[in-house]
């Protein structure tokens, strides 16, 4: 299945954001990749701050870019705010909700587990990490699969962090979506209004 497979630590440096987690080389070196990372000091283009703003939202939730395109189709075809729509479908697929739930430390390892059928929605095996949820979908760990190390490490290590549109259950290992986040609730840094403008094109 096509996914992202290319370096995480230049990624975060192009960005100066730590995209796939917490990352040494991100703190080691806080200027861009490349021979001329450190003296680029030259302004950036409109579109050019639009483009790497859509590319971050891509590497951050791992979408590929016809995916992506079709997501903001989805949005814009949507009433209400693009952008928070947007930004509301990418919370909602499968692959990022097992992450924010603790089940999986980075949204890499909870798309493997997703793939791997260690994850239930519903009392149904779903192995699609793109699946989308919708409020009142329940999200659990397999019956065989809670003991898992991976798993239960990741547990162990986020179980403090919580998120407003999410229930979870630590004894059984189930999580509700109650609802689809609002804008300020998403800790994602990223301007999804530049991203509109440069559909809008």
């Amino acid at each position: 299945m096509a996914r992202y497979r290319g370096p995480k630590a230049k990624i975060a440096r192009r960005f100066n954001e730590p995209i796939f987690g917490p990352s040494k080389a991100l703190q080691k070196k806080s200027y861009p990749p490349g021979q001329h990372g450190r003296g680029r000091r030259r302004k950036e283009s409109e579109y050019a701050v639009q483009l790497k703003e859509k590319q971050k939202a891509k590497y951050t939730y791992g979408v590929l870019e016809k995916q992506f395109a079709n997501l903001f189709d989805k949005a814009s075809r949507k009433s209400g705010i693009t952008g928070e729509i947007l930004l509301q479908l990418l919370e909602s697929r499968l692959d990022n909700t097992v992450f924010r739930l603790g089940i999986a430390p980075t949204r890499r390892a909870a798309r493997q587990l997703v793939l791997h059928k260690h994850i239930v929605v519903n009392g149904s095996i779903v192995n699609i990490p793109s699946f989308a949820l919708k409020p009142g979908d329940i999200i659990a760990v397999r019956e065989r699969s809670k003991s898992l190390e991976a798993i239960t490490d990741s547990l162990a290590t986020h179980a403090a962090k919580r998120y407003p549109w999410l229930e979870w259950d630590g004894s059984e290992m189930v999580g509700k979506l109650v609802n689809m986040p609002q804008r300020d609730e998403i800790p994602e840094n990223i301007n999804e209004q530049l991203i509109v403008e440069l559909y809008s094109k």
